[in-house]
């Protein structure tokens, strides 16, 4: 039996690091988990390696893009007609690249804030009518929300505008009995993140520098958090910020 038996998820951008580690602990626990991200062959490849995993058919992928309203309705439709609703809503899509202030364009701004605060806001509210009263809803956001990373301003200002989502939509949602929590990763062992210098390991050791535990997430540990935030022994808490960066924003 797992914690999370009965129970359906909806993960965004899980066809990679955080999502995807996030997508496969949910099923793990016996939910069943809509994961989408923006490559259909990477998706049913999941699909089929989590059925794998669980032993039984536990996950439904669809292509779409956090970014695009008609591609969010499809995810909904594709849900609703599953006849299952949402227990579990984990807004995980989100892009970073390195642009230091000087280089800024509008570009790289709107798509920042389109795909980071854009995509959680209509992700969630789209996601509102087939959440079952008493669900989770986790945002992903960032350690760097609160801590200093040069040349990712932009990046780190939208994840302290989902922090900001999180708190005003668990004061609004207690009336249903909905959680809305943010996690906080910091360096996590993800192509995402390592993508940002073409130096991987330059990088990697730049960013570990930072960490007071001396090394990098996996992001199982991440997905660790999520899955306990989306389970009842969370059950008390919402509208907080959970860090999992190894103590680089706390000590």
């Amino acid at each position: 039996m797992g914690q999370l038996d009965g129970k359906t998820a909806l993960v965004t951008g899980a066809t990679s690091g955080i999502g995807l580690a996030s997508a496969r602990a949910l099923a793990a626990e016996g939910a069943y988990v809509f994961l989408t991200g923006r490559r259909a062959d990477r998706l049913a490849e999941i699909v089929t390696e989590i059925a794998a995993e669980s032993g039984a058919q536990r996950a439904t992928g669809i292509q779409a893009d956090v970014t695009d309203l008609a591609d969010l309705d499809r995810v909904m439709a594709a849900v609703e007609q599953s006849g299952r609703g949402l227990d579990i809503l984990f807004a995980n899509a989100g892009i970073a690249e390195l642009v230091p202030l000087g280089e800024i364009t509008w570009e790289h701004y709107a798509d920042t804030f389109n795909t980071n605060v854009g995509g959680v806001v209509f992700t969630v509210q789209k996601a509102l009518p087939l959440l079952k009263d008493g669900s989770s809803v986790i945002l992903c956001g960032s350690n760097v929300a609160v801590k200093a990373a040069p040349a990712l301003s932009v990046y780190a200002a939208t994840k302290a505008a989902v922090r900001s989502l999180g708190r005003t939509w668990a004061a609004e949602l207690t009336g249903r009995g909905i959680r809305v929590n943010t996690i906080a990763p910091g360096p996590t062992e993800t192509p995402g993140l390592l993508g940002l210098n073409p130096d991987e390991e330059q990088l990697r050791a730049a960013l570990i520098a930072t960490v007071p535990m001396n090394r990098l997430a996996k992001p199982e540990e991440t997905a660790g958090v999520v899955t306990f935030l989306a389970s009842d022994r969370a059950s008390f808490m919402t509208g907080a910020e959970v860090f999992v960066d190894g103590g680089a924003s706390q000590i």
